[in-house]
């Protein structure tokens, strides 16, 4: 499985992005796709995830109802709309994939790609 992740940046507080991970190499629709992110001297914590045969979605309490997870199952892509972005928000964001329906813990992750920095000023 291979997970390549895009659509970091640098942008003002208030302000959007949007990330994407391409998907690759899943053998079976029974995975979980999420996005964790790590900000300087914090631990790597889990940020939002889709269920890829159902599209059941679940947040972070800190990013709720200003993020949105979605997948493409055409592009095998899945996508995270980060809106009214916030300092704190700043970190790299990974893409990670896990055998099941959930995907919440670092330690459960099965795939990951590599990190895209985002940043946000205040």
């Amino acid at each position: 499985v291979q997970l390549q992740a895009c659509g970091g940046g640098l942008v003002q507080a208030g302000g959007s992005l949007r990330l994407s991970c391409a998907v690759s190499g899943l053998t079976s629709d029974n995975y979980a796709v999420g996005w964790f992110r790590q900000a300087p001297g914090k631990e790597r914590e889990f940020v939002a995830g889709i269920t890829w045969s159902s599209g059941l979605t679940y947040y972070a309490d800190s990013v709720k109802g200003r993020f949105t997870i979605s997948r493409d199952n055409a592009m095998n892509t899945v996508n995270l709309q980060m809106n009214s972005l916030k300092p704190e928000d700043t970190a790299v964001y990974y893409c990670a994939a896990k055998r099941g329906v959930w995907v919440r813990a670092v330690n459960g992750v099965d795939y990951w790609g590599k990190g895209t920095q985002v940043t946000v000023s205040s």
